[in-house]
């Protein structure tokens, strides 16, 4: 399988959704590095698009552990990442006269 088949958001889209991410420092006592929010975005993005469960998120693209993009997906719900995305992306279809208010 090619890298780009594994994308499900593209570089230009994530450039857009990185900034609205919160900025988690890495722990003090170690362990293991972080998943990138890319992959883990990637991951999220296939469980929901296919509905598979959680716990059957394909290893092989490299999206981490179902649990690890379910967590991700709660913190960042928690911390309106996607409420902030919305009014984002609304805000440049808004700009760029894509809206259809005709109905």
């Amino acid at each position: 399988m090619g890298k780009k088949r594994n994308k499900e958001v593209s570089a230009v889209l994530y450039k857009k959704i990185k900034p609205l991410l919160p900025v988690v420092k890495p722990s003090p006592k170690g362990g293991r590095p972080r998943l990138s929010d890319e992959l883990a975005l990637n991951g999220i993005l296939f469980v929901l698009r296919t509905g598979i469960p959680w716990e059957e998120l394909p290893q092989e693209p490299g999206w981490g552990s179902g649990m690890t993009c379910w967590r991700r997906l709660r913190d960042w719900q928690a911390a309106g990442v996607w409420h902030n995305l919305h009014l984002a992306l609304l805000g440049e279809l808004r700009n760029a006269d894509k809206l259809d208010f005709s109905r």
